[in-house]
Protein backbone atom coordinates (compact mmCIF):
# COMPACT_ATOMS: atom_id res chain seq x y z
CA UNK A 1 0.00 0.00 0.00
CA UNK A 2 1.17 3.52 -0.80
CA UNK A 3 2.74 5.11 2.30
CA UNK A 4 0.32 8.04 2.04
CA UNK A 5 -2.65 5.67 2.24
CA UNK A 6 -0.98 3.78 5.08
CA UNK A 7 -0.71 7.02 7.00
CA UNK A 8 -4.41 7.72 6.37
CA UNK A 9 -5.30 4.21 7.55
CA UNK A 10 -3.28 4.67 10.73
CA UNK A 11 -4.90 8.02 11.48
CA UNK A 12 -8.38 6.57 10.96
CA UNK A 13 -7.54 3.63 13.22
CA UNK A 14 -6.44 6.06 15.92
CA UNK A 15 -9.69 7.99 15.62
CA UNK A 16 -11.64 4.76 15.97
CA UNK A 17 -9.66 3.72 19.04
CA UNK A 18 -10.39 7.12 20.63
CA UNK A 19 -14.10 6.89 19.84
CA UNK A 20 -13.85 9.84 17.43
CA UNK A 21 -14.27 8.12 14.04
CA UNK A 22 -17.09 9.63 11.98
CA UNK A 23 -19.13 8.20 9.15
CA UNK A 24 -22.05 9.47 7.11
CA UNK A 25 -25.41 8.23 8.45
CA UNK A 26 -28.01 6.88 6.07
CA UNK A 27 -31.25 8.54 7.14
CA UNK A 28 -34.83 8.61 6.02
CA UNK A 29 -36.80 11.71 7.01
CA UNK A 30 -40.45 11.66 8.04
CA UNK A 31 -41.35 15.11 9.31
CA UNK A 32 -40.16 15.32 12.92
CA UNK A 33 -38.78 11.78 12.77
CA UNK A 34 -35.82 10.06 11.17
CA UNK A 35 -34.77 6.45 10.93
CA UNK A 36 -31.72 4.53 9.81
CA UNK A 37 -31.98 1.31 7.78
CA UNK A 38 -33.68 -1.28 9.97
CA UNK A 39 -34.39 1.12 12.84
CA UNK A 40 -37.69 2.37 14.16
CA UNK A 41 -38.60 6.08 13.87
CA UNK A 42 -36.69 8.37 16.19
CA UNK A 43 -37.62 11.89 17.22
CA UNK A 44 -35.07 14.18 15.59
CA UNK A 45 -33.09 16.07 18.24
CA UNK A 46 -30.06 16.81 16.06
CA UNK A 47 -31.51 19.09 13.41
CA UNK A 48 -30.97 22.84 13.08
CA UNK A 49 -34.59 23.25 11.98
CA UNK A 50 -35.19 25.38 15.07
CA UNK A 51 -38.66 26.66 14.13
CA UNK A 52 -39.87 23.35 12.69
CA UNK A 53 -40.39 24.91 9.25
CA UNK A 54 -38.63 22.26 7.16
CA UNK A 55 -41.63 19.97 7.45
CA UNK A 56 -44.23 22.70 6.82
CA UNK A 57 -45.72 21.27 3.63
CA UNK A 58 -48.41 23.98 3.73
CA UNK A 59 -45.72 26.66 3.37
CA UNK A 60 -44.12 24.81 0.47
CA UNK A 61 -47.48 24.40 -1.29
CA UNK A 62 -48.23 28.09 -0.84
CA UNK A 63 -44.82 28.90 -2.30
CA UNK A 64 -45.38 26.70 -5.36
CA UNK A 65 -48.84 28.14 -5.92
CA UNK A 66 -47.67 31.75 -5.88
CA UNK A 67 -44.05 31.88 -7.05
CA UNK A 68 -43.31 33.49 -10.39
CA UNK A 69 -42.22 30.94 -13.04
CA UNK A 70 -38.91 32.73 -13.70
CA UNK A 71 -37.97 32.21 -10.03
CA UNK A 72 -38.21 28.43 -10.36
CA UNK A 73 -34.91 28.12 -12.21
CA UNK A 74 -32.83 25.39 -10.50
CA UNK A 75 -29.49 27.04 -11.29
CA UNK A 76 -28.05 30.51 -11.65
CA UNK A 77 -25.30 29.18 -13.97
CA UNK A 78 -22.72 31.77 -12.93
CA UNK A 79 -21.55 34.11 -10.21
CA UNK A 80 -23.61 37.19 -9.45
CA UNK A 81 -20.93 39.36 -11.04
CA UNK A 82 -21.54 37.63 -14.38
CA UNK A 83 -25.11 36.56 -15.16
CA UNK A 84 -26.25 35.21 -11.78
CA UNK A 85 -27.65 38.38 -10.24
CA UNK A 86 -31.34 37.62 -10.63
CA UNK A 87 -33.90 40.23 -9.44
CA UNK A 88 -35.00 37.95 -6.59
CA UNK A 89 -31.50 38.19 -5.08
CA UNK A 90 -31.77 41.95 -4.69
CA UNK A 91 -35.38 41.62 -3.55
CA UNK A 92 -34.28 39.35 -0.70
CA UNK A 93 -31.43 41.69 0.23
CA UNK A 94 -33.79 44.66 0.36
CA UNK A 95 -36.30 42.72 2.47
CA UNK A 96 -33.59 41.71 4.95
CA UNK A 97 -32.20 45.23 5.19
CA UNK A 98 -35.68 46.57 5.95
CA UNK A 99 -36.34 43.94 8.63
CA UNK A 100 -32.93 44.44 10.22
CA UNK A 101 -33.02 48.20 9.96
CA UNK A 102 -29.54 48.32 8.43
CA UNK A 103 -28.09 50.09 5.40
CA UNK A 104 -27.44 47.00 3.29
CA UNK A 105 -27.19 43.23 3.15
CA UNK A 106 -25.30 40.94 0.79
CA UNK A 107 -26.56 37.47 -0.10
CA UNK A 108 -23.92 34.73 0.13
CA UNK A 109 -23.70 31.04 -0.73
CA UNK A 110 -23.56 29.70 2.83
CA UNK A 111 -22.40 30.54 6.32
CA UNK A 112 -19.06 28.89 5.72
CA UNK A 113 -18.49 31.08 2.66
CA UNK A 114 -19.40 34.12 4.73
CA UNK A 115 -17.00 33.40 7.56
CA UNK A 116 -14.12 32.24 5.37
CA UNK A 117 -14.55 35.11 2.91
CA UNK A 118 -15.37 38.26 4.86
CA UNK A 119 -12.43 38.25 7.26
CA UNK A 120 -9.73 37.74 4.60
CA UNK A 121 -11.37 40.56 2.60
CA UNK A 122 -11.42 43.15 5.39
CA UNK A 123 -8.30 42.15 7.37
CA UNK A 124 -4.71 42.74 6.31
CA UNK A 125 -1.26 42.62 7.92
CA UNK A 126 -1.99 45.77 9.90
CA UNK A 127 -5.15 44.17 11.40
CA UNK A 128 -5.52 42.39 14.73
CA UNK A 129 -8.39 39.95 15.17
CA UNK A 130 -9.59 39.30 18.73
CA UNK A 131 -11.79 36.20 18.58
CA UNK A 132 -13.72 34.38 21.27
CA UNK A 133 -12.07 31.06 22.07
CA UNK A 134 -15.20 29.11 21.08
CA UNK A 135 -16.05 30.66 17.71
CA UNK A 136 -17.11 28.27 14.95
CA UNK A 137 -14.59 26.38 12.80
CA UNK A 138 -15.58 28.47 9.78
CA UNK A 139 -14.51 31.63 11.59
CA UNK A 140 -11.24 30.02 12.62
CA UNK A 141 -10.61 29.09 8.98
CA UNK A 142 -11.46 32.64 7.89
CA UNK A 143 -8.96 33.99 10.39
CA UNK A 144 -6.29 31.61 9.12
CA UNK A 145 -6.94 32.67 5.52
CA UNK A 146 -6.48 36.33 6.41
CA UNK A 147 -3.17 38.16 6.77
CA UNK A 148 -4.11 39.40 10.22
CA UNK A 149 -2.61 38.52 13.55
CA UNK A 150 -5.10 36.82 15.86
CA UNK A 151 -5.45 36.53 19.63
CA UNK A 152 -8.27 34.36 20.97
CA UNK A 153 -9.65 35.59 24.28
CA UNK A 154 -11.15 33.26 26.89
CA UNK A 155 -14.75 32.34 26.15
CA UNK A 156 -17.06 35.27 26.97
CA UNK A 157 -14.32 36.80 29.13
CA UNK A 158 -14.96 40.42 28.25
CA UNK A 159 -12.65 41.64 30.98
CA UNK A 160 -9.76 39.99 29.17
CA UNK A 161 -11.03 41.38 25.86
CA UNK A 162 -11.10 44.87 27.38
CA UNK A 163 -7.47 44.50 28.48
CA UNK A 164 -6.44 43.29 25.02
CA UNK A 165 -8.16 46.24 23.35
CA UNK A 166 -6.46 48.69 25.70
CA UNK A 167 -3.09 47.03 25.11
CA UNK A 168 -3.23 46.76 21.31
CA UNK A 169 -5.51 49.46 19.92
CA UNK A 170 -2.61 51.81 19.20
CA UNK A 171 -0.50 49.14 17.52
CA UNK A 172 -2.81 48.25 14.61
CA UNK A 173 -4.72 50.24 12.02
CA UNK A 174 -7.76 48.04 12.61
CA UNK A 175 -8.95 45.58 15.28
CA UNK A 176 -11.84 43.22 14.56
CA UNK A 177 -13.62 41.59 17.51
CA UNK A 178 -15.18 38.30 16.39
CA UNK A 179 -17.89 36.40 18.26
CA UNK A 180 -21.01 34.32 17.85
CA UNK A 181 -24.23 35.53 19.43
CA UNK A 182 -25.40 32.02 20.40
CA UNK A 183 -22.48 29.62 20.49
CA UNK A 184 -23.09 26.47 18.50
CA UNK A 185 -21.59 23.91 20.89
CA UNK A 186 -22.30 25.36 24.35
CA UNK A 187 -25.61 27.05 23.57
CA UNK A 188 -24.67 30.11 25.63
CA UNK A 189 -24.73 33.74 24.52
CA UNK A 190 -22.46 36.72 24.07
CA UNK A 191 -23.17 40.01 25.83
CA UNK A 192 -23.63 42.06 22.66
CA UNK A 193 -24.37 45.43 24.33
CA UNK A 194 -21.18 45.19 26.35
CA UNK A 195 -19.21 44.24 23.24
CA UNK A 196 -20.66 47.27 21.49
CA UNK A 197 -19.68 49.47 24.43
CA UNK A 198 -16.09 48.16 24.27
CA UNK A 199 -15.98 48.75 20.53
CA UNK A 200 -17.13 52.34 20.89
CA UNK A 201 -14.17 53.18 23.11
CA UNK A 202 -11.91 53.12 20.05
CA UNK A 203 -12.31 54.48 16.54
CA UNK A 204 -10.38 51.64 14.87
CA UNK A 205 -12.36 48.67 16.25
CA UNK A 206 -14.97 46.72 14.28
CA UNK A 207 -17.42 44.14 15.66
CA UNK A 208 -18.18 40.92 13.73
CA UNK A 209 -21.10 38.83 15.04
CA UNK A 210 -22.18 35.44 13.68
CA UNK A 211 -25.93 35.03 14.29
CA UNK A 212 -26.22 31.61 12.60
CA UNK A 213 -27.99 30.02 15.58
CA UNK A 214 -30.04 33.08 16.51
CA UNK A 215 -31.45 34.28 13.18
CA UNK A 216 -35.14 33.38 13.07
CA UNK A 217 -35.12 32.28 16.71
CA UNK A 218 -34.54 35.46 18.71
CA UNK A 219 -35.89 38.98 18.55
CA UNK A 220 -39.42 40.31 18.08
CA UNK A 221 -39.24 39.80 14.33
CA UNK A 222 -36.85 36.86 14.44
CA UNK A 223 -33.83 38.85 13.33
CA UNK A 224 -31.57 37.47 16.06
CA UNK A 225 -29.96 38.39 19.37
CA UNK A 226 -28.78 41.73 18.00
CA UNK A 227 -32.40 42.71 17.36
CA UNK A 228 -33.42 41.39 20.77
CA UNK A 229 -30.67 43.40 22.48
CA UNK A 230 -31.16 46.52 20.35
CA UNK A 231 -27.69 46.77 18.87
CA UNK A 232 -27.96 45.97 15.14
CA UNK A 233 -26.80 49.46 14.05
CA UNK A 234 -23.62 49.12 16.12
CA UNK A 235 -22.46 45.82 14.62
CA UNK A 236 -20.18 46.32 11.63
CA UNK A 237 -20.50 42.81 10.17
CA UNK A 238 -23.56 40.77 11.17
CA UNK A 239 -23.75 37.33 9.57
CA UNK A 240 -26.89 35.22 9.44
CA UNK A 241 -27.68 31.92 7.75
CA UNK A 242 -30.79 30.49 6.13
CA UNK A 243 -29.97 26.80 6.55
CA UNK A 244 -31.16 26.57 10.14
CA UNK A 245 -34.28 28.30 11.48
CA UNK A 246 -35.20 29.63 8.01
CA UNK A 247 -35.37 26.09 6.56
CA UNK A 248 -33.48 27.00 3.40
CA UNK A 249 -29.87 27.47 2.29
CA UNK A 250 -27.49 30.38 1.95
CA UNK A 251 -26.38 33.24 4.17
CA UNK A 252 -26.12 37.00 4.35
CA UNK A 253 -24.07 39.75 5.89
CA UNK A 254 -25.69 42.94 7.16
CA UNK A 255 -23.39 45.97 7.00
CA UNK A 256 -22.89 49.53 5.80
CA UNK A 257 -23.40 50.19 2.09
CA UNK A 258 -19.70 50.99 1.68
CA UNK A 259 -18.78 47.63 3.24
CA UNK A 260 -21.16 45.81 0.88
CA UNK A 261 -19.51 47.46 -2.13
CA UNK A 262 -16.10 46.57 -0.76
CA UNK A 263 -17.02 42.91 -0.27
CA UNK A 264 -18.46 42.64 -3.77
CA UNK A 265 -15.00 43.63 -5.03
CA UNK A 266 -12.76 41.80 -2.55
CA UNK A 267 -14.54 38.75 -1.11
CA UNK A 268 -13.23 35.75 -3.01
CA UNK A 269 -15.99 33.20 -2.16
CA UNK A 270 -18.53 35.75 -3.43
CA UNK A 271 -16.62 36.64 -6.59
CA UNK A 272 -15.64 33.13 -7.64
CA UNK A 273 -18.69 31.06 -6.62
CA UNK A 274 -21.77 30.25 -8.68
CA UNK A 275 -24.68 32.16 -7.19
CA UNK A 276 -27.51 30.43 -5.36
CA UNK A 277 -30.27 29.05 -7.62
CA UNK A 278 -33.19 31.50 -8.06
CA UNK A 279 -35.66 28.90 -6.76
CA UNK A 280 -33.68 28.66 -3.54
CA UNK A 281 -33.52 32.45 -3.13
CA UNK A 282 -37.25 32.79 -3.83
CA UNK A 283 -38.05 30.17 -1.17
CA UNK A 284 -35.81 31.98 1.32
CA UNK A 285 -37.65 35.23 0.60
CA UNK A 286 -40.97 33.39 1.11
CA UNK A 287 -39.78 32.27 4.57
CA UNK A 288 -38.08 35.52 5.62
CA UNK A 289 -41.28 37.49 5.01
CA UNK A 290 -43.08 35.20 7.47
CA UNK A 291 -40.44 35.13 10.22
CA UNK A 292 -41.79 38.23 12.02
CA UNK A 293 -45.11 36.45 12.56
CA UNK A 294 -43.66 33.39 14.35
CA UNK A 295 -43.56 34.85 17.88
CA UNK A 296 -45.46 31.89 19.33
CA UNK A 297 -42.98 29.39 17.86
CA UNK A 298 -40.09 31.38 19.31
CA UNK A 299 -41.76 31.55 22.73
CA UNK A 300 -42.46 27.80 22.71
CA UNK A 301 -38.88 27.01 21.72
CA UNK A 302 -37.54 29.13 24.57
CA UNK A 303 -39.84 27.31 26.99
CA UNK A 304 -38.62 23.91 25.81
CA UNK A 305 -35.00 24.97 26.19
CA UNK A 306 -35.60 26.10 29.76
CA UNK A 307 -37.43 22.87 30.58
CA UNK A 308 -34.61 20.67 29.28
CA UNK A 309 -31.77 22.63 30.89
CA UNK A 310 -33.56 22.77 34.24
CA UNK A 311 -34.27 19.04 34.20
CA UNK A 312 -30.68 18.12 33.38
CA UNK A 313 -29.29 20.41 36.06
CA UNK A 314 -31.74 19.10 38.65
CA UNK A 315 -30.35 15.64 37.90
CA UNK A 316 -26.88 17.07 38.68
CA UNK A 317 -25.77 16.75 35.07
CA UNK A 318 -23.60 19.33 33.34
CA UNK A 319 -25.61 21.39 30.86
CA UNK A 320 -24.28 24.88 30.08
CA UNK A 321 -26.05 27.45 27.98
CA UNK A 322 -29.21 29.49 27.90
CA UNK A 323 -30.79 28.77 24.54
CA UNK A 324 -32.50 26.13 22.39
CA UNK A 325 -29.13 24.36 22.09
CA UNK A 326 -28.70 22.25 25.23
CA UNK A 327 -25.41 20.33 25.45
CA UNK A 328 -25.08 17.52 27.98
CA UNK A 329 -21.36 17.29 28.79
CA UNK A 330 -20.32 13.69 29.54
CA UNK A 331 -16.51 13.87 29.16
CA UNK A 332 -15.00 11.05 27.18
CA UNK A 333 -15.97 10.33 23.59
CA UNK A 334 -16.75 6.66 24.26
CA UNK A 335 -19.23 7.66 26.95
CA UNK A 336 -20.94 10.14 24.63
CA UNK A 337 -21.27 7.43 21.98
CA UNK A 338 -22.81 5.02 24.50
CA UNK A 339 -25.32 7.59 25.72
CA UNK A 340 -26.31 8.47 22.16
CA UNK A 341 -26.88 4.78 21.37
CA UNK A 342 -29.05 4.44 24.50
CA UNK A 343 -31.20 7.41 23.55
CA UNK A 344 -31.58 6.20 19.98
CA UNK A 345 -32.84 2.86 21.27
CA UNK A 346 -35.46 4.81 23.21
CA UNK A 347 -36.59 6.66 20.09
CA UNK A 348 -34.54 9.88 20.30
CA UNK A 349 -32.10 10.69 17.49
CA UNK A 350 -29.44 12.47 19.54
CA UNK A 351 -25.83 12.49 18.41
CA UNK A 352 -22.47 12.67 20.17
CA UNK A 353 -20.22 15.66 19.54
CA UNK A 354 -16.58 14.76 20.02
CA UNK A 355 -13.08 16.21 19.57
CA UNK A 356 -11.85 17.98 17.53
CA UNK A 357 -15.25 19.71 17.26
CA UNK A 358 -15.09 20.29 21.03
CA UNK A 359 -12.05 20.26 23.36
CA UNK A 360 -10.77 16.90 24.63
CA UNK A 361 -12.61 15.72 27.72
CA UNK A 362 -15.78 17.64 26.86
CA UNK A 363 -17.54 15.21 24.52
CA UNK A 364 -21.27 15.75 24.71
CA UNK A 365 -24.73 15.03 23.46
CA UNK A 366 -25.90 18.22 21.75
CA UNK A 367 -29.67 18.44 22.03
CA UNK A 368 -30.85 20.74 19.26
CA UNK A 369 -34.45 21.62 20.01
CA UNK A 370 -37.14 22.73 17.58
CA UNK A 371 -40.49 24.42 18.00
CA UNK A 372 -42.11 21.27 16.56
CA UNK A 373 -41.39 19.39 19.82
CA UNK A 374 -43.87 18.99 22.65
CA UNK A 375 -43.20 19.53 26.34
CA UNK A 376 -44.12 15.92 27.15
CA UNK A 377 -41.52 14.70 24.66
CA UNK A 378 -38.84 16.75 26.39
CA UNK A 379 -39.98 15.26 29.73
CA UNK A 380 -39.67 11.78 28.24
CA UNK A 381 -36.19 12.60 26.99
CA UNK A 382 -35.21 13.80 30.46
CA UNK A 383 -36.49 10.60 31.99
CA UNK A 384 -34.41 8.46 29.65
CA UNK A 385 -31.28 10.52 30.30
CA UNK A 386 -31.81 10.15 34.06
CA UNK A 387 -32.41 6.44 33.58
CA UNK A 388 -29.07 6.07 31.81
CA UNK A 389 -27.29 7.74 34.73
CA UNK A 390 -29.30 5.71 37.28
CA UNK A 391 -31.19 8.79 38.42
CA UNK A 392 -34.71 7.58 37.61
CA UNK A 393 -36.91 4.49 37.62
CA UNK A 394 -37.95 2.99 34.27
CA UNK A 395 -41.23 4.18 32.80
CA UNK A 396 -42.51 3.98 29.24
CA UNK A 397 -40.82 6.27 26.74
CA UNK A 398 -43.00 8.82 25.03
CA UNK A 399 -42.98 9.22 21.31
CA UNK A 400 -45.38 11.52 19.48
CA UNK A 401 -47.05 12.24 22.81
CA UNK A 402 -47.91 8.59 23.49
CA UNK A 403 -46.24 5.76 25.36
CA UNK A 404 -44.00 3.89 22.95
CA UNK A 405 -44.57 0.21 22.29
CA UNK A 406 -41.74 -2.05 23.49
CA UNK A 407 -40.75 -2.76 19.89
CA UNK A 408 -39.38 0.81 19.70
CA UNK A 409 -37.09 0.32 22.72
Amino acid sequence: MNTLYQDMEARLALLEAEGNLRSLPRLEHHGRYVNTPGSKPMLNLSSNDYLGLAARTDWWQDFIDNVQPEALLPTSSSSRLLTGNFPVCEELEEELAALLGCEATLLLGCGYHANTGILPAVADKSTLILADKLVHASLIDGIRLSDARCIRYRHNDLAQLERLLAQHHGMYSRIIVVTESIFSMDGDEADLPRLVALKKQYDNVMLYVDEAHAFGVRGRRGMGCAEEQGCIPDIDLLVGTFGKAAASAGAFVACKQIVRRYLVNHMRPFIFTTALPPVNVAWTLHVVRRLPHLQEERRHLATLGGLLRQGLRQAELQCPGSSHIAPLIVGESTEAVKLAAHLQRQGFYALPVRPPTVPPGTARIRFSLTAALKAEEVESLLHNVRLYFNKALPTPCLCNGKAMDSQYI
